[in-house]
């Protein structure tokens, strides 16, 4: 495919999934898909190699949590870590896609680290930001959401990440179908107030949404 069938599928896909693309913002994801490919050669970021299928399996895959997340903030500025972010998914199609909101990727792995920030200096992305650590070690004021894509499971990723909420804050983390085992096991402190069904154009499986907070 072009560029320009690429665009046209990233802002049909965008509208479809309630979170229009402008041209400037289509373009900075392809830029993004642009360099993820071209370290992927030497780096081994992600198992996904081919352009089309990082498209739909990456870009697309993270773009579903942004219309979610507009919603939750109403506009408003929000700090948000990205947890076992890898390459910057969904961390880094936030923050392009999301100004307002102050991203923070967060992984064990140097060169996926230092990819992130490579992307943040060249394509210019000012609130997209990366540290190298293991979450239950970072060193960070608290943030207002906590994301996970390729995280284990709901029970670890709050247990690991809990003192970097604070009371307000909430967790979002994406999942195939609904975890219900993954919810049953997590403590009675753990509210999961939503899952929210998520609809990726061009890929047939399942995605979901799983909210959750500290039960007050």
């Amino acid at each position: 495919m072009s560029r320009r069938d690429d665009l046209g599928q990233l802002t049909e896909a965008g509208a479809q999934m309630g979170a229009p693309l402008s041209e400037p913002q289509a373009q900075l994801l392809l830029d993004y898909l642009e360099l993820l490919t071209k370290w992927n050669r030497v780096y081994n970021l992600t198992a996904v190699r081919a352009p089309a299928e990082m498209l739909v399996l990456h870009l697309l895959d993270s773009m579903s949590i942004v219309a979610p997340l507009r919603r939750w903030g109403a506009g408003n500025a929000k700090r948000l870590l990205d947890v076992g972010s890898g390459a910057g998914l969904p961390g880094a199609v936030i923050a392009a896609l999301m100004p307002e909101m102050d991203v923070t990727c967060v992984d064990a792995v140097g060169k996926k680290v230092s990819f992130i920030r490579q992307v943040a200096g060249e394509l210019g992305i000012k609130n997209l930001h990366a540290e190298h650590a293991r979450v239950e070690e970072l060193s960070a004021p608290r943030f207002d959401v906590l994301t996970a894509r390729a995280f284990s499971s709901l029970l670890d990723l709050t247990t690991l990440t809990r003192r970097h909420v604070h009371a307000s804050a909430v967790w979002a983390a994406m999942k195939a179908k609904r975890p219900k085992q993954a919810i049953a096991a997590l403590p009675a402190e753990i509210d999961v107030f939503h899952v929210e069904q998520l609809t990726v154009p061009g890929l047939d499986a399942e995605r979901c949404l799983v909210w959750m907070k500290v039960r007050v």
